[in-house]
């Protein structure tokens, strides 16, 4: 059977562990050379190795809240693979929880930099290329949260993952009779290496333990748990394939049905 991937050339930010990591092994498996970003050298290396995919994998070290840093990763990407055909903006998180009353400003413009901003960066510079060629798969990891705002302490998180959605709908407008899809995954709670640092902090700010921090979203899904990595991978496999060519504009759920 043929590849889904075949030949193509993905980024992924934030790829050396967690969601971001899922979807670069389903990409890899599917025929994909694939582009792997995040912060750390040694966990890029360690994330190559025991992913042993030889020439078809390769890691770019940067910081998603710095602009060059992130179109360095992009024109890294090309430098590498001769293009980009895929980008998956999966980098993005927040610190600092608090209400809004006494939200600093540090963690408001760290989570702007982080998320909305990484994206638009990103998506900006990769577009460059794909036009070139009128074909391109953008896909934006937004969240559950993006679609709701049920939750005290992360309105910086909520108020950014609200604004990938819209800027996946406009980028999918923009482009959509040029050849290049953008849609966006909301996943619910996935436990990664993510959520196990900053979890924790966010539960003190509920006034929780970590553990009931993930039980508390356990408990609201309908399937009675958390999703898994690979839940995430085989949606984005789907939308960077020739397959989801017919799919843009669109904010995929994958909660197990948490969302309101």
């Amino acid at each position: 059977m043929a590849k889904k991937l075949a030949d193509r050339v993905a980024l992924i930010t934030g790829a050396t562990r967690g969601i971001g990591r899922g979807i670069a092994e389903a990409f890899l498996a599917e025929g994909a050379k694939v582009v792997v970003s995040g912060r750390s050298q040694e966990k890029g290396d360690q994330a190559l190795a025991e992913m042993a995919a030889g020439d078809s994998a390769h890691f770019i070290a940067g910081d998603v809240r710095e602009q060059s840093s992130v179109e360095d990763a992009v024109t890294g990407t090309i430098d590498q693979f001769g293009r980009i055909d895929i980008l998956v903006n999966n980098a993005g998180g927040s610190s600092g929880f608090a209400p809004v009353a006494s939200l600093s400003d540090e963690a408001w413009n760290e989570a702007l930099n982080w998320m909305l901003n990484a994206t638009f960066w990103a998506t900006r510079r990769a577009l460059q290329d794909m036009l070139t060629r009128q074909w391109g798969r953008i896909i934006n990891i937004s969240s559950v949260e993006g679609k709701q705002a049920n939750k005290s302490m992360v309105s910086h998180y909520i108020t950014n993952k609200h604004a990938i959605n819209g800027f996946t709908k406009a980028v999918a407008f923009e482009n959509g009779q040029l050849g290049i899809t953008c849609n966006a995954i909301c996943p619910g709670a996935v436990e990664t290496d993510l959520m196990t640092d900053t979890g924790p902090e966010a539960a003190a700010a509920l006034g929780m333990t970590y553990d009931e921090y993930v039980q508390d979203y356990a408990k609201d899904a309908a399937i009675n748990r958390l999703n898994t990595v690979e839940e995430m991978a085989a949606v984005a496999v789907l939308l960077a394939s020739d397959a989801g060519g017919g799919v843009t504009g669109a904010l995929w759920d994958v909660n197990g049905g948490t969302a309101l």
